[in-house]
This record gives structure tokens, sequence and C-alpha cells, in this order.
């Protein structure tokens, strides 16, 4: 998705040379929220998630299947894992993220992740009513896996060392709904712990926790979060300590001809202050493109570089069951100060996160309603 947004977002900014996207998946650009839900729910295949193609980017030029395997910015060429050189006048990083597995001993065969198509339909193929499922991860994908799994029939435990789901981006409180809600709907969750070993011998057959818990499994799902794609950018001299780092323009530690969008982008937002993070939110793609491509395009055409702030408002949502989750803003910067705006925890509710006193997220849980509140109340975030 960065690359696409990043294509058409050139054009709109007036580069009519030619752009080349290269990409490690063979699929054309799709979008992946539904890959937790839609995909594992029932047979979807790529034209069902697949972005729509704009006639600006027609003529983009599309390397799939082979991923970049290194970089060389001084010396303006980027070379492929089939070891094809390509130069460049400008470069877009857009290079995501990849799910983290477990260090841990035992059988490979059996331990799933979520973040391509093809996991997503390899997971979908092995789910079967009464399966034993155990997700070891309470975040997002990891609700959302427990979520769809229960809902085709499976038996479902949740893994994690927090006390409560969703605790660093949401808190406590809401972490504890959700985690009610998933419970009443026969979710068994194993929380303050991790995972051991694996059991089995040429496949997964259960893992055992570190108090001595076993737990058989027919199939694992590992959602412990991600790690950057950023090792083919060694050599540069880069910070690559977590993402790329960039400035207020998107520029990859100032160097002009280089920009960074999405997840695996750091940096400051001046919505919020002057701290360079990445957000591996859906929207981030679309509005880093917009402020990437506007500075590359500057650059490209010997123009002055707009320098308006960088200040995107981040936002997410989760359906889970048939609740949704809505977030804007970034609660994660303000957990220590939430507070209950609307309805009730165990009901619709509309939570307020807050830093130094100041309204930084807002999150909604329930229904419609609730998700209209948080909208609006969004916009003052």
């Amino acid at each position: 998705m960065g690359g696409l947004r990043a294509a058409e977002q050139l054009r709109a900014a007036g580069w009519s040379g030619p752009v080349t996207v290269v990409g490690d998946e063979p699929h054309m650009p799709y979008n992946r929220p539904p890959l937790s839900k839609e995909v594992l729910a029932s047979d979807v295949t790529h034209p069902a998630v697949a972005f729509r193609a704009r006639a600006s980017t027609a003529d983009v030029a599309w390397r799939l299947g082979t991923p970049v395997a290194s970089a060389d910015l001084a010396a303006r060429t980027v070379t492929l894992a089939d070891d094809t050189q390509l130069p460049y006048t400008g470069l877009v990083v857009a290079t995501g993220i990849r799910p983290r597995r477990l260090p841990c001993p035992g059988p490979v065969a059996g331990r799933h992740v979520v973040r391509t198509l093809d996991d997503a339909q390899n997971l979908r193929a092995a789910l079967r009513p009464g399966s034993r499922v155990v997700v070891v991860g309470a975040g997002f994908i990891g609700c959302e896996v427990a979520a769809t799994a229960r809902g085709l029939g499976a038996e479902v435990a949740v893994v994690a060392p927090e006390a409560e789901p969703m605790t660093r981006p949401l808190g406590a409180e809401l972490g504890a709904a959700l985690r009610r809600r998933h419970e009443a709907r026969g979710v068994v969750f194993h929380l303050g712990r991790t995972v051991g070993h694996f059991s089995g011998i040429d496949a997964v057959t259960g893992l055992v926790l570190d108090d001595g818990t076993a737990l058989p499994a027919d199939l694992v799902v590992e959602a412990v979060g991600s790690t950057p794609n950023t090792a083919w950018l060694d050599g540069n001299g880069l910070d690559l300590s977590d993402g790329v780092l960039c400035d207020a323009l998107l520029r990859v530690e100032g160097r002009p001809d280089v920009v960074a969008v999405g997840d695996v982008a750091r940096f400051p937002n001046a919505r919020y202050d002057d701290v360079p993070r990445r957000v591996e939110h859906w929207s981030i793609p679309t509005d880093t493109a917009k402020r990437a491509a506007r500075t590359l395009a500057a650059h490209l055409a010997g123009e002055a570089v707009d320098g308006e702030p960088f200040a995107p408002l981040p936002a997410f949502w989760s359906d889970q069951y048939a609740e949704r989750l809505q977030s804007f803003g970034a609660p994660g910067l303000g957990v220590d100060d939430i507070r209950l705006l609307e309805g009730d925890f165990d009901a619709d509710c509309v939570v307020g996160y807050h830093a130094e006193g100041r309204l930084v997220g807002v999150v909604a849980l329930g229904g419609g309603a609730a998700a209209t509140a948080a909208r609006y109340r969004g916009a003052l975030v």
C-alpha cells in the first residue's frame, strides 16, 4: 500500500518521469485489514482485496516477487535479490514491516503468522470447526484472529505477557473490557504468561508456558509484534534502530532524494511533539505518501520544498465479533490519563486519552453511535 500510494502521490505532485515499484510479494497491492477477518472467515481471493488501479499510475512499472537486497545511497542504486541493479534519481522507502517470530524451541510446522494474503489463506486452510487454536499475542491481530477463529467454531486460547489485551495502545481499562467480551464468547486467556517451548515432532501439537502449563494445539498463531524491513539499507550510515529515521518532511535523515512512507518510517508528528515515532495504522501510508511525494517531487523539479509541518491525525479500527473499536489520534501517548467520556466499559463507550491534560486520543468501542461520537471528538485531538 505504501508503494502504491507513493506512486499515486508522485503523479499528483507533478512528477511525470518513470516510476518503478519493487515488491517482494507476487501480488499487486491489496488491503491488509481484512486478512485477519474476512479472508480467514471465507474463501477470499486477491481480486476481492486488491486496490483499484488509477489511471494516473497506468505507466508505473511493477517488479513483483523479487525483494530489494541492498542499496547504495551514495551511488543512487538499489540491488534486487536476483542481482538486478536499478539506478534512481529519487528513492521512496516503503518496505513496511514483517511479523516477529517466537525464538522458542520446538517444531515449526503448524505455526502461522498473519501479514500477507498468502499467510491468511494458509491459516484459513488449516482452520476447522473444533480445531484447538492457540494465539500467542493479545494485540490487534491476535484478538482479531481469536474472534474470527471462534466464529468458525474453533476452540481458542490466547497467551500474552501483559495483564490485559492491548494494554500498550489502549490501557488496562479498555483492554479488560475487550477481554470480557472475548471470554463471553468462549475464548480462554492465559495472561502474564510467555511460551517456554512448542511440543510435537514433525508439527506442533501443543505448547508449554513459562509456568509449566501445557496447552494442546492443532495450530498456533504468532501475533507478537513486528519488525521494520530495513536490512537492505544497512551500510549507509542511517539510524535504523526502529525503522527509518526521517525529518518532518519525510526525508530520510535530511537526504533530499530519499523519503520514506508507511509503517517503516519514523517521523515527528507536529500535532503532538517533535519525537520521531513509527505508526502502524492503516491511514499512515496514505498520509505519509502525500507529504513525502511533495517533498521528493519538489526536489526532483529543482523547486523549493513546501515546509508545512507534517501533522497527520492517525486513525485505525478493529472489528472483533460484532463490535468495532474505532480510534482517532494517538491514544498510546495518553494511557497514563484515561477518562471515560461517554457510556460504560461493559457497553458502548467512548474513552479519552490525555497527555499533560490535553486530549491526544479518542477510542470508541461498540456500535455506530459510539464511533460517531469518537469521530466528533477525534476532530479535537
